[in-house]
């Protein structure tokens, strides 16, 4: 069902407030340049500081500048279960095609509370639910097993998936089948991914290089790694650069570079320092998204 480059959306900001413009601005651009699929409201759109109306608002605004030509795929999770079944019923009636829900941060659950609390979520609509399995931020690591266990409910269909263990990619194929949509997490590790069997990645680096994160995943699909690998190579130091300082500070400050928004981020955030600034450029140089 979603395969290739999907874009995990920045939320521009202005002057404190959300840029409705430069996002949908985002959005039809990305889409132009052969973005598969959207994600509003994730880890990257800075969903922790977006209140309830402002998250709300950010998903139907995709949507509506989407206008059907890609699938939108809303960030709906939270460690509050009752939270994340609300924002997924929104995300139904707003239009959205399906929902990301990552594990429970904070709260750090047993397999038994992930595997309850994503089951309630999925209950809560019908819409496909990937399940967002990143242990770096929420502490947690869904087993194998769990999801297996998850998969059997009729509307959760994959995993993006940014544990960096590949090996994970061939165990979750072994035990659930190739039908079990795997989206990778990472830029930097997408490439071994789809040669593990994954279907593509929802992607932070594709915020300023949508076209060639678009190239590098077909290239992936139709078996053309070579192919691949010379784009992996052109994008390599801007997949590590934009995780210099905490994401999505320096994929801001490069869409900034870009004059696709502000480099504004809220607090806890911080705008990102010099040095990292002169390594994200030259990342970009480097990836030719200046000429």
């Amino acid at each position: 069902m979603f395969e290739g480059s999907i874009t995990a959306l920045i939320t521009p900001f202005r002057d404190g407030a959300v840029d409705d413009q430069a996002f949908q601005s985002l959005v039809d651009w990305q889409i132009r340049e052969g973005t598969r699929a959207l994600v509003p409201c994730g880890t990257t759109g800075e969903s922790p500081t977006l209140n309830h109306e402002e998250h709300r608002r950010v998903v139907e605004l995709c949507i509506e500048a989407a206008g059907g030509r890609v699938p939108v795929i809303a960030g709906a999770g939270s460690n509050s279960t009752e939270e994340a079944a609300a924002l997924c019923r929104h995300a139904h009636k707003a239009g959205a095609e399906a929902t990301l829900i990552v594990t429970p941060y904070y709260n750090k659950p047993t397999q038994e509370g992930m595997y309850q609390h994503f089951k309630t979520v999925a209950e809560a609509t019908d819409l496909p639910l990937i399940i967002y399995n990143i242990p770096a931020r929420s502490v947690i690591d869904m087993s194998v097993e769990t999801m297996t266990r998850l998969y059997q409910i009729p509307n959760i269909i994959g995993v993006k998936d940014a544990t960096a263990n590949l090996g994970r990619v061939s165990d979750q194929r072994a035990a659930m089948g190739p039908d079990f949509v795997q989206l990778s997490g990472e830029d930097g590790t997408a490439l071994a991914f789809m040669a593990h069997g994954g279907h593509g990645c929802i992607s932070v680096t594709a915020n300023v290089a949508p076209r060639a994160c678009a190239d590098f995943q077909k290239a992936c699909l139709s078996g053309d790694y070579g192919a691949a690998l010379a784009i992996q190579d052109r994008l390599w130091a801007l997949h590590s650069n934009l995780f210099i300082e905490t994401s999505p500070a320096p994929v801001k400050y490069a869409a900034s570079l870009l004059d696709l928004c502000t480099p504004d981020v809220r607090l806890p955030l911080v705008p990102i320092g010099t040095a990292t600034e002169q390594k994200v450029r030259a990342a970009m140089e480097l990836a030719g998204l200046f000429s």
